[in-house]
């Protein structure tokens, strides 16, 4: 019963992570446009702003695409991951653990299941599994 839902599973897990940094990155270009972007990253003193906010957004829209699509899923995860561990040093960290008060649980929820979806393989409903790379597997061996 598990391996018939894991397809299923794998895919959910990716639309939902692969929406809400679509969403995230969106809004660094549409609602708060680049210009707004890099400002707040400076604000919060992020190093070179001016690169890192395109670059964010970018990462973000085509990052949450690829988790959805189910490609180079282990790259993908990685620098998702990477990016909300950024935000978790530049942004969140020092509002503690509480998301309400601007805290990093959520940014690290989102780190952990990038990686989570980024390493488990993306299944059978999965671009790298079309392709037959290696990071479509849905199977773990030790």
């Amino acid at each position: 019963m598990i391996e018939q839902a894991r397809p299923i599973v794998l895919l959910l897990s990716r639309i939902a992570i692969g929406v809400i940094f679509i969403v995230h990155g969106y809004q660094k270009f549409a609602t708060m446009g680049i210009a707004g972007t890099t400002e707040f990253f400076e604000s919060v003193g992020i190093p070179l702003a001016g690169v890192a906010a395109p670059a964010v957004a970018t990462l973000e829209v085509v990052g949450g695409l690829a988790l959805i699509a189910g490609a180079a899923l282990p790259i993908v995860g990685s620098l998702l991951a990477l990016n909300m561990i950024g935000a978790i040093v530049f942004v969140h960290g020092a509002n503690g653990f509480g998301a309400g008060e601007g805290g990093y649980e959520f940014v690290l929820a989102l780190a952990a299941a990038s990686l989570a979806v980024g390493f488990s393989g993306g299944g059978a409903f999965a671009l790298d599994r079309v392709l037959g790379r290696r990071g479509g597997a849905a199977t773990v061996t030790a």
